[in-house]
């Protein structure tokens, strides 16, 4: 089932008061935080959109699972979980820096010497349940597809992201953006 954009807006709202994983800030903090760095950068509305969305898998599966939170002892696949939802609503200069977010942070890892040193503590927990650093033939393939270049700077936001307390434009603010790059802008 595809997911309107009232959907989405919804789901933000109402699960997105959830905490992100075992950081210090809640899921829709994180998510303006991460759009608001994309903006900031100067990046095209389909990367803005996309990392604003890039984590809307946790909150479907904490929605699936009928739970407040989702399961931080292994790994979800909420890179994934989304993709079904939104392909109908958004292109894939949306849906695919979202689907190799999480391969981006394996790719970093290897590729910069100081990556692994920055990340957080809950983010390098989650790298060893999603697969590790990528090898040199893993990293090859991973930067050589489509959208991989924005999927890398969606997850270097997407690492900068955890400030609490952070002031930041609210979901409101996005809005605009999400119809402009939606295939369907319905809001039903």
């Amino acid at each position: 089932m595809s997911l309107t954009l009232s959907d989405v807006h919804d789901l933000l709202l109402r699960r997105g008061q959830t905490q992100y994983g075992l950081e210090a800030i809640n899921q829709l903090e994180h998510a303006l935080q991460c759009a608001h760095l994309a903006e900031l950068a100067g990046e095209t509305s389909e990367t803005i959109v996309a990392s604003l969305l890039h984590d809307l898998g946790h909150l479907l599966a904490a929605e699936r699972e009928g739970t407040v939170e989702h399961d931080t002892t292994e790994d979800d696949l909420h890179q994934f979980i989304a993709l079904p939802f939104l392909r109908g609503l958004f292109p894939d200069a949306v849906l695919e820096p979202i689907r190799m977010h999480v391969d981006a942070k394996r790719y970093l890892c290897l590729i910069d010497p100081g990556y692994w040193a920055d990340l957080s503590h809950a983010s390098k927990h989650s790298l060893e349940q999603q697969g590790g650093v990528f090898d040199e033939a893993q990293a090859q393939a991973f930067i050589a597809q489509p959208y991989a270049e924005e999927a890398v700077r969606l997850r270097r936001y997407d690492d900068l992201a955890k400030v609490p307390n952070k002031q930041v434009p609210g979901l409101a603010h996005y809005q605009e953006q999400l119809a402009n790059v939606a295939l369907r802008p319905l809001m039903a």
